[in-house]
């Protein structure tokens, strides 16, 4: 499939409500698990999230627009959420999630990005050159991604209650 703004927003402005449905009034340990060392559990999800409206997608775009390759992006702190989420609910995180976003997609609709516009070229501090395509391309696949990561972990909860069945749940390998 070919990128498209149009289509990336379908994802991008659905997922709020994708991981509100999925977490909202869920019990803390559906929350705060995850599926083993170095994985985030679906809270720790949601506060990176956050933390990518607030330094990644959009600023990037900026970026891109206004100086192009001569600015290289700020790194980006994939593990800022644990200190930014600490002693918050996951109701707090989705409702500011929800609110970042809706800011985050009303700024991409406004900008009506044109194919020259996607073409531009960024330079990101590890991958180097990059184009504006290819970071909103990334945006829509990295909240696919979270949300596949979201339902494993909370899958995982469950891998050994599964018992046999669980080595036909590919979700529950690690």
């Amino acid at each position: 499939m070919d990128f498209r703004v149009k289509q990336a927003i379908e994802i991008l402005s659905r997922t709020p409500s994708v991981l509100r449905a999925m977490l909202e009034g869920l019990s803390e340990p559906w929350v705060l698990n995850n599926y083993g060392e170095e994985t985030f559990s679906p809270f720790d999800v949601v506060g990176h999230l956050i933390h990518g409206e607030r330094t990644d997608w959009i600023p990037r775009t900026r970026i891109i627009i206004e100086q192009g390759e001569a600015r290289t992006f700020d790194p980006f702190d994939r593990y800022a959420m644990y200190e930014s989420s600490k002693g918050k609910r996951i109701a707090e995180l989705l409702e500011t999630f929800g609110s970042l976003r809706a800011n985050s997609i009303e700024t991409l609709r406004a900008m009506k990005l044109t194919p020259e516009q996607l073409a531009l070229r960024g330079m990101h501090p590890r991958l180097g050159t990059v184009t504006m395509e290819a970071l909103l391309a990334t945006w829509t696949a990295h909240d696919l991604n979270h949300i596949a990561q979201i339902a494993k972990s909370m899958a995982y909860q469950y891998r050994d209650a599964a018992g046999p069945w669980a080595t036909y749940l590919s979700i529950l390998q690690k």
